[in-house]
């Protein structure tokens, strides 16, 4: 194992290398923590918004579902090509299937999601029902 050198210098460094250090624990570990494939997921007044990186696919190497509230993003990377003619010496890129999943916090129309994929970015639009939608409530003076 590398020996590490911490700079606790101050409160803020030891944050900093605790936050660096978690990071390195749970991607090694393959925790939900931390996503391999990272996502926004944001509301406006009338939909929920999701965008997903994923470089380098097509719209054929993906399948998103939704059940209930849980949506699952599904995708496949293409493996190596002669990868026993290689020594790697770093390996970053993903390769073969991976499945993402987050619970939604609204309820969404699901005959009126749209989905899109431009330039690695997957973008899902998902319109809440009518009663997830933001209303602003009039006040009368009494």
């Amino acid at each position: 194992m590398p020996l590490r050198s911490w700079n606790l210098s101050t409160t803020n460094d030891f944050f900093q290398e605790f936050d660096r250090l978690w990071n390195e624990v749970t991607t090694s570990l393959g925790s939900p923590l931390t996503s391999r494939y990272p996502y926004d997921l944001y509301e406006t007044g009338d939909s929920l918004v999701l965008e997903m990186a994923v470089p380098g696919l097509r719209k054929d190497d993906l399948e998103v579902r939704l059940e209930g509230n849980q949506l699952t993003i599904r995708g496949t990377y293409p493996e190596t090509q002669n990868a026993e003619e290689r020594r790697y010496w770093s390996r970053g890129l993903p390769r073969g299937s991976f499945v993402q999943s987050l619970t939604l916090p609204a309820s969404v129309e699901v005959d009126k999601i749209q989905a899109t994929i431009t330039d690695g970015l997957l973008r899902l639009t998902l319109p809440k029902v009518e009663q997830a939608r933001v209303r602003k409530i009039a006040i009368s003076s009494a």
